[in-house]
């Protein structure tokens, strides 16, 4: 393994443990309001009003500024200095003040429009366009605060500081655990509509504190704030071009998902069965691909600097198959255990079986589509490197029209319900990826294909007798339903590793490595 590779596993290994104490905080916060809400018309205005700004976080956070900055700002690094790097950075913060605020204002005011653009199915019921309306208002400036936290994230992780930065997001689910269950405490005891307007001043809180948690680091690599502000500067230019298609490009399942909640919004508590599954969803999309594209995005926007398209192409592609080599073993044990671990994690107060059974057959049909939401972290960034957003765009155009018409023929014409819309989000993520590849190796003129496919159809050989021996397990076992799915997910991860071992498994023996379980990993005899 190249140092350069050894360098991008290891800032994605940092970058991983910090995601998952974000997905499980965040996990702790859908628990939270799963027990006090249950599927409710409370818990689907919530989640709605918070889905319209946290849109725009995930385009932000880990998607298209995060990207587009990264390329840009590692480039400016790479060619001309701390100095002008630290210049660009202000233009383009003091920009994002400028036009994020205006934004925010608008969809304070254009509240009502929105809602009923994106939930008409909610008129139905009373009271609840309302709720999310006020919702909405109360949580839009979460935009605002996101944006300047990823762009402190853009700024660390270009400097190769990933722990701090990937940390932040813990800070906002422990900002609004705490500060949205105590202000919804004051505001309704009995944890009412009025108790989501304190989970709603929550989400604000964690917004800032997600911010602010970077601004140390921020001062030790060198950055200070300056007042500038150039539309014109060339450098600001080319960021703010790549951006706007690199929005539509990096958008893609989120704009899906945004099409599912439209279909959704139909089917009292459909929209909380989509959000809870895509929910445990994001632990391994975050874990593993959030990651490993956040650890690999500088050092192949550096190669694309330089014109070294040899250690580009090795970099990205080892990537990709390390992002396969830990989704598809992750969607495998999702799909075969789905009924435990909603049952375990949600099943609690107002969130019966009916809801758990829901929302098993939601993430079950996610799990189709994991490897391509996980690849797609780390494919569609690398364009970026090459100054190149639109290609994205044009694929992510193109899905979010196949998407449309999959969720009418899956969900209402086939009648499959939530889990049709579920299906066909995985469906467009797989088609996504499949077209981004095949543009990139025309790009590079090769990507190492074949030793993609190899590694897939090992790793699916083992993720199959994985899944076969996790179910086993857990329909053998008869003690608890927290023991039972603790021992299936243990057997599950010993066999997977054991299987891939014995397959010689490549990426096996680098991970472990590492991870530090020693210098060097053994490998089955030939």
């Amino acid at each position: 393994m190249s140092e350069t590779n050894n360098t991008v596993t290891r800032s994605a290994r940092t970058v991983s443990i910090a995601v998952l104490g974000s997905r499980v905080l965040g996990l702790v916060r859908e628990m939270v309001l799963a027990y006090l809400f249950g599927a409710s018309k409370f818990f689907d205005a919530f989640i709605t009003a918070f889905r319209i700004p946290n849109l725009l976080r995930d385009l932000f956070a880990e998607g298209a500024l995060s990207s587009a900055f990264v390329a840009g700002f590692t480039h400016k690094l790479t060619t001309d200095g701390d100095k002008a790097a630290w210049r660009l950075a202000n233009l383009v913060l003091n920009a994002l003040l400028v036009v994020l605020s205006v934004i925010t204002i608008v969809g304070i005011l254009a509240a009502p429009v929105i809602v009923n653009a994106i939930a008409p199915g909610f008129s139905s019921v009373p009271d609840k366009v309302e709720l999310t309306i006020t919702l909405t208002r109360i949580m839009f400036p979460f935009l605002l605060l996101v944006a300047l936290a990823a762009l402190a994230m853009g700024m660390l992780n270009a400097k190769r500081v990933f722990g701090i930065p990937a940390s932040a997001s813990m800070m906002f689910n422990i900002g609004s655990i705490l500060g949205g269950v105590g202000f919804a405490y004051w505001l309704d005891p009995h944890f009412g509509p009025r108790a989501m307007i304190g989970m709603s001043i929550g989400t604000l809180i964690g917004g800032a504190a997600q911010f602010l948690i970077q601004v140390p680091s921020l001062r030790r690599v060198g950055y200070r704030y300056a007042p500038l502000v150039n539309w014109r500067d060339e450098d600001f230019r080319r960021i703010v071009t790549m951006l706007g298609p690199s929005v539509v490009g990096a958008a893609a399942v989120q704009i899906n998902i945004f099409v599912n909640n439209w279909f959704a919004s139909s089917w009292n508590g459909g929209v909380s069965w989509l959000n809870c599954a895509f929910r445990l969803m994001q632990f391994p999309i975050g874990v593993f691909g959030v990651a490993i594209a956040t650890a690999t995005l500088p050092t192949i926007s550096a190669f694309a600097a330089r014109g070294d398209l040899d250690k580009f192409r090795e970099t990205l592609a080892r990537s990709i198959r390390l992002a396969v080599f830990l989704s598809l073993p992750s969607a495998c044990g999702l799909a075969v255990l789905a009924n435990p671990i909603i049952g375990v994690i949600y099943q609690h107060g107002k969130f019966n079986a009916a809801a758990t059974a829901q929302t098993a057959h939601c993430l079950q049909a996610f799990a189709i589509g994991l490897a391509g939401y996980a690849a797609l972290k780390v494919l569609a960034p690398a364009f970026y490197a090459f100054g190149d957003s639109r290609t994205p765009a044009r694929v992510a155009l193109f899905s979010i029209a196949v998407n449309a018409g999959l969720c009418w023929l899956l969900a209402w014409k086939l009648r499959l319900g939530a889990a049709g819309l579920a299906l066909s989000t995985a469906l467009v993520a797989l088609t996504n990826f499949a077209q981004l590849l095949w543009h990139m190796r025309k790009r590079l003129q090769r990507i190492e294909a074949a030793s993609l496919l190899r590694s897939t159809a090992k790793v699916a050989l083992a993720s199959s007798v994985m899944s076969a021996a996790a179910w086993g397990t857990h329909e053998f076992l008869q003690i608890n339903r927290y023991l039972n799915l603790a021992v299936s997910i243990t057997v599950a991860v010993v066999t997977f590793g054991a299987v891939c071992w014995l397959l010689r498994v490549a990426e096996l023996g680098e991970l472990l490595a590492v991870l530090r379980f020693g210098r060097k990993v053994a490998t089955a005899p030939e």
